[in-house]
C-alpha cells in the first residue's frame, strides 16, 4: 500500500459516511505529468486505500507510480494520477444493521417461545428488547435511533387499520366515543395529578405524570384486537374510537410539556395549536386529492398492471409518506397515517394496498415493541418493585374504572363498557416521548427527576406486558361483571317488591313482547343487528313476513331505518336478557344474528337457547375458521361469508365463460 508523504496515521473511532474525493482538475493532472517527465524508471499499477483521521474508509484509488531511478534521485515515489474507483460503505451503517438484526433475531426466538406457551407474541418482543438492551446483555445500545425508526411501525399499523374504515364507517362510531375519550383523558390526567401530589411530587412533575397515564397504547391494543378479530366488536370499536381521540391529544400534550421544559408562554401554545389545526385541515385535503384522484388513475395505467413492483412502491410511499408529512408539520404521524388509510378505505384498491404494505408493517411493528423493551431496567425494577407494583395496580384499576363508568354513563352496556376499559388499562407508547422531553429536554432542571422517570418507564413496560392478558380476558370479564350486576339489581328489586307485583311485572313483560300485530301462531322473526346485512334480510322477507319481523340494534340510526321499513325496532344491546324479552324472544320462531363479532354471536346463541329453545337460529359467520364453533354453540344454520363469497365468485366466472367469444 502506498501512502502520500506526510499523511497522518488514522485514529480510532466510529466510521462515518464520507463521499469519495473528487478527481483533480485536468490542468493539475497535466502539470504533474509534465513535471514527472524528468523521472525515469519502471511504472507500476498499484492500489491505495485512503483512511482519514475520522477512521472513515473513504475510497480505493487506482494509482500510477513512477519510481525515480536516476543517479542521485532524492524524490522517492511520486503519484502521477489518482482515480477514485470505489467508495466503501462506512462501518456505522453495518453497526446499525447489526443492531436491527440482533433485535429481530431475538424477537423471532422469544416470539416463537411465547406463541408456543399460548401467550401473545408482543410479550416475546418486549422481553427480547429488554434482554439484548443496554440494561441486561448490552448487545444493542443505540436505542434512540432504533426507536425513531420503529415509531414508523405504529404509523404503518394505523394506516393498515385505517384501510378497513371508510369515512362513513368511521363516522358511525358516533359522538359518544368522542365524548368518552375526551372526558377520559381529562379525568385520568386529573386523577394522576392528584395522586402524584399526594405522593409528594411537585406540580410540574405531577402534571407530566398525569398526562402520561392518560394515554393508552394504540399499537399494542389495535394489534391485539386485529389478531383476535375483535376490531369490529362493540368493545373493539369503542376502544378504537378512544385511542383515536388520545392520538389527537398527543399534539397539545407534547406542546405543553415542551413549553414547560423550555420556559415558553401560553400564547405560544395557543398559536401552535391553531397552526396545527390549519395544517391538519390542509393536509386532509391534500391526502384526499392524492389518494382518491391521483392514485387510482396511476393504478389503472396499463404499465402498472403489468409490473407489480410499481403498485407496491406506491403503496409503501403512501403509507410512509403520510406519516412523514404529518410529522413534518408537527402533528402525530400515527394520526396522519390513519387518516390517509381511512381516505383510501373506500377505494377498490384498499385490500391490495394493505397486502402490499403488510411485510413492512410487520417488520416495523416488531422493531417498535422490541425497542420499547430496551428501555426496561430489570435490576432497577427489582430494587424498587413495591413502588412500581403499586403504580401499575393504580394505573390499571384507575383507568379501567374511569373508562367503564364514562362508557356506561353515555349508554354503553356494562359488558362492553368494562371490556373496553380493560383493553385500554395501560400506559401508551407516546408517554415515552413525554417522559423523554420532560426528563432531558429542559433548559435548566428537568421537569421530572430520574427516580420518577425510571418508575414511570418501568410501570409503563409492565402495563404493556399485561395488555395481551387483559385484552384476551376483556370479553369474558365484561360478560361476567354484567351478569353479577344484573343479578344484584334483580335481588334489590325482588327485595323491594311483593310477590304479586313480580307476577304482574313478568306477565306485562311477556305480553308486551308478544303484542306485535299479526304475530299469530307462527311467531316472530327477530333480527339482531340491522346494518347492511340485517337490512338485506328484511328486504328478502318483506313481502311475506313484514308483520312478523322485529329488529334489535344498539345504533339509533339503524333502528330508524327499521322503522322506515315498517318494522318494529328495539334500541338496545341484544346480549341483555331484558332487551330480548322486550323484543318478544319468547314468541320467536326464527332468530337471525347478523352482527359480525364472533364472541357476541356465540353469547347470543347461548342466550336464545336458554330463553327460546324452540327458535330456529341462523347466524352470520365472518370467518370460515369459526363455522364449526357456531354450530357447536347451538346455531341451526350458519352463513359462512367466505364460503358464500367463493360460490358467488365462481357463479360470476361461469356466467362470463358462457358468453360467446
Amino acid at each position: 500500500m502506498v501512502m502520500r508523504p506526510g499523511r497522518k496515521k488514522p485514529s480510532g473511532g466510529h466510521v462515518r459516511i464520507q463521499a469519495p474525493p473528487s478527481r483533480p482538475p485536468p490542468e493539475a493532472a497535466t502539470t504533474r505529468k509534465r513535471d514527472a517527465a524528468s523521472f525515469s524508471g519502471p511504472a507500476r499499477l498499484v492500489f491505495m486505500v485512503a483512511i482519514d483521521e475520522n477512521a472513515s474508509l473513504t475510497v480505493c484509488r487506482e494509482t500510477l507510480v513512477r519510481m525515480d531511478t536516476s543517479e542521485g534521485g532524492e524524490h522517492g515515489p511520486m503519484i502521477l494520477d489518482a482515480m477514485p474507483i470505489l467508495a466503501a460503505a462506512p462501518f456505522g451503517v453495518w453497526n446499525a444493521l447489526w443492531d436491527v438484526l440482533v433485535l429481530l433475531a431475538m424477537a423471532l426466538v422469544l416470539g416463537t417461545v411465547a406463541e408456543r406457551l399460548g401467550q401473545s407474541v408482543i410479550v416475546g418482543y418486549l422481553m427480547a428488547g429488554m434482554l439484548v438492551g443496554p440494561n441486561v446483555l448490552g448487545w444493542v445500545s443505540a436505542r434512540g435511533e432504533l426507536f425513531n425508526i420503529a415509531e414508523l411501525g405504529v404509523a404503518l399499523l394505523l394506516f393498515a387499520i385505517g384501510l378497513e374504515f371508510s369515512p362513513r364507517r368511521l363516522l358511525a362510531l358516533g359522538s359518544i366515543v368522542v365524548k368518552t375519550g375526551s372526558l377520559q383523558i381529562v379525568l385520568t390526567a386529573v386523577l394522576g395529578f392528584a395522586v402524584s401530589i399526594l405522593c409528594g411530587l411537585g406540580g410540574q412533575q405531577a402534571l407530566v405524570v398525569g398526562m402520561m397515564v392518560a394515554m393508552s397504547s394504540t399499537a399494542c391494543v389495535l394489534r391485539l384486537l386485529t389478531d383476535r378479530a375483535e376490531i369490529d366488536s362493540q368493545h373493539g370499536r369503542m376502544a378504537l374510537g378512544i385511542l383515536l381521540v388520545q392520538d389527537v391529544a398527543v399534539v397539545p400534550m407534547m406542546l405543553l410539556v415542551s413549553i414547560m421544559a423550555t420556559g415558553g408562554n401560553w400564547g405560544l401554545i395557543a398559536g401552535k395549536l391553531a397552526l396545527a389545526l390549519i395544517l391538519a385541515t390542509v393536509l386532509s385535503g391534500v391526502f384526499y386529492a392524492l389518494f382518491n384522484l391521483v392514485a387510482p388513475r396511476l393504478l389503472l395505467l396499463p404499465t402498472w398492471r403489468k409490473n407489480r413492483d410499481l403498485p407496491v412502491l406506491l403503496a409503501v410511499i403512501m403509507a410512509t409518506g403520510s406519516a412523514w408529512a404529518t410529522h413534518a408539520v408537527g402533528l402525530s404521524p400515527a394520526m396522519g397515517a390513519f387518516a390517509a388509510g381511512v381516505l383510501l378505505g373506500a377505494s377498490p384498491f384498499a385490500t391490495q394496498i394493505r397486502a402490499d404494505t403488510r411485510p413492512l408493517t410487520t417488520l416495523m411493528v416488531t422493531l417498535f415493541f422490541a425497542s420499547i423493551g430496551m428501555l426496561g431496567d430489570p435490576m432497577w425494577l427489582l430494587a424498587h418493585w413495591p413502588a412500581v407494583t403499586g403504580i401499575v395496580l393504580a394505573i390499571v384499576a384507575g383507568k379501567s374504572l374511569i373508562i367503564a363508568v364514562l362508557a356506561r354513563i353515555f349508554g354503553r352496556p356494562w359488558r362492553y363498557a368494562i371490556a373496553s376499559a380493560l383493553c385500554l388499562a395501560q400506559v401508551g407508547e407516546f408517554s415515552f416521548v413525554l417522559a423523554t422531553i420532560a426528563h432531558s429536554g429542559a433548559v435548566d432542571a428537568p421537569l421530572i427527576t430520574s427516580m420518577t422517570f425510571h418508575a414511570m418507564i418501568s410501570a409503563t413496560i409492565l402495563t404493556l406486558l399485561s395488555t395481551p392478558y387483559l385484552v384476551s380476558a376483556a370479553p369474558w370479564v365484561g360478560a361476567r361483571c354484567e351478569h353479577l350486576i344484573m343479578r344484584w339489581r334483580r335481588s334489590v328489586r325482588s327485595a323491594a317488591a311483593t310477590a304479586g307485583r313480580m307476577t304482574i311485572d313478568r306477565h306485562a313483560t311477556a305480553t308486551e313482547g308478544a303484542s306485535h300485530p299479526d304475530s299469530g301462531d307462527r311467531g316472530l322473526i327477530v333480527i339482531v343487528g340491522f346494518g347492511p346485512a340485517g337490512q338485506r334480510v328484511a328486504e328478502g322477507l318483506m313481502e311475506s313476513h313484514q308483520q312478523q319481523m322485529v329488529a334489535v340494534d344498539l345504533n339509533p340510526d339503524n333502528i330508524e331505518i327499521a322503522q322506515r321499513y315498517g318494522l318494529k325496532g328495539h334500541l338496545g344491546d341484544a346480549t341483555q336478557r331484558e332487551i330480548l324479552e322486550r323484543a318478544g324472544i319468547y314468541k320467536a320462531r326464527v332468530f337471525a344474528v347478523t352482527v359480525p363479532d364472533p364472541a357476541t354471536i356465540r353469547h347470543l346463541i347461548h342466550l336464545v337457547r336458554d330463553l327460546a329453545p324452540d327458535a330456529f337460529i341462523v347466524a352470520r359467520c365472518r370467518y370460515h375458521l369459526l363455522h364449526w364453533e357456531l354450530l357447536a354453540a347451538g346455531a341451526h344454520e350458519v352463513v359462512d361469508e367466505e364460503d358464500q363469497l367463493g360460490r358467488r365468485l365462481a357463479a360470476q366466472v361461469r356466467k362470463y365463460m358462457r358468453r360467446p367469444d
